[in-house]
């Protein structure tokens, strides 16, 4: 509801600084019917139908909505790629292990041949 009225009060504003604009104030004459202005009122009916055009604190919660999108996206990506990670540090580890008993077994079958590994 707010922002609708702050769409209100900034479409009631353009209209009234270009009514200014055209129709000098000695000529606001009370009761009367003021000629001469050829304000854009269809332009500024289209244009306050969507907030993002003319409320700039709707605009501003849009672009945030979209920052937070990304964000959480960006985030799971770091997440998914930290998991990754560990799994690649686990296998890893276990492919260490595994060459050091292949290592540990190679020398003792290569005991009995008389060389030496290390």
């Amino acid at each position: 509801k707010q922002w609708y009225q702050r769409r209100v009060q900034g479409m009631m504003q353009r209209v009234s600084e270009d009514f200014a604009g055209q129709i000098k104030p000695p000529e606001w004459t009370p009761g009367q019917e003021v000629t001469g202005f050829n304000g854009q009122l269809e332009v500024y009916l289209n244009k306050f139908q969507d907030p993002t055009q003319s409320d700039a604190m709707s605009r501003l919660q849009s672009d945030l909505d979209d920052t937070k999108i990304v964000l959480h996206s960006t985030i799971e990506a770091v997440l998914q790629r930290g998991e990754k990670l560990d799994d690649l540090v686990d296998k890893s580890e276990a492919l260490s292990m595994q060459s050091k008993a292949f290592y540990k077994t190679a020398r003792k079958t290569n005991s009995c041949c008389g060389t030496s590994w290390g």
